[in-house]
């Protein structure tokens, strides 16, 4: 991916995978290639320096990122971080590792679910994001939510775009709803668990929102 356009400090670029267009924003825009080589003495270590070369990598940061999803025309979706890393390995990826958001909205342009995560992480070649550390998601009509500590978003998936194998906790307005394993859809108007493992009833009139 070529970085390329830059303007009064500000960012802007489009990262193309597949059917997919994702927008960046950046504000406060710095870039830093990290190489190291140690002397020792007036001798250098050849082999030392060539494992400390293949180990250095391209780190580019983002700060205050705004990534806008949309297909045909219309936003999908829209990720919010205070900071993102582009990490230039032989597989690249995207580390967003202090928070994340993302809105996502229906046809009609209306906010349908929302995401949150203390931890993001998008490798280039997979096209699928990995979310972990007090993972959310809740549907703002229905209200539904689940909690968890591990998820993966694969757009590929349609209709069961969120997925994991680990514990999981849903609530709805009337339930509290424990679970191993899930999919769900990207709205999270429907959702799947694997296997029950408990289920508390709560009156609506008592229930945490």
């Amino acid at each position: 991916m070529n970085l390329c356009i830059f303007l009064n400090n500000h960012f802007s670029f489009l990262l193309r995978v597949n059917i997919l267009t994702f927008q960046f924003k950046y504000t406060v825009l710095s870039a830093a290639i990290f190489s190291c080589i140690f002397l020792s003495g007036c001798e250098n270590d050849e082999k030392a320096i060539q494992s400390l070369n293949k180990k250095s990598i391209g780190v580019e940061e983002a700060k205050n990122v705004e990534i806008i999803y949309t297909t045909g025309g219309k936003t999908k979706a829209v990720l919010t971080a205070p900071l993102m890393l582009h990490i230039q390995e032989s597989t690249p990826y995207y580390e967003f590792p202090q928070t994340l958001q993302t809105t996502f909205y229906n046809e009609a342009g209306i906010i349908e679910s929302r995401l949150t995560a203390r931890y993001g992480k998008y490798k280039e070649n997979e096209n699928i994001v990995f979310l972990k550390d007090s993972v959310r998601v809740i549907n703002l009509q229905k209200k539904d939510t689940l909690f968890c500590n591990e998820l993966y978003w694969d757009r590929k998936r349609t209709g069961a775009e969120f997925y994991t194998e680990k514990a999981v906790r849903i609530r709805t307005q009337t339930q509290i709803i424990d679970g191993i394993g899930m999919e769900a859809r990207q709205d999270f108007k429907s959702w799947l668990i694997k296997k029950s493992v408990g289920t508390v009833q709560v009156p609506a009139s008592k229930f945490p929102m």
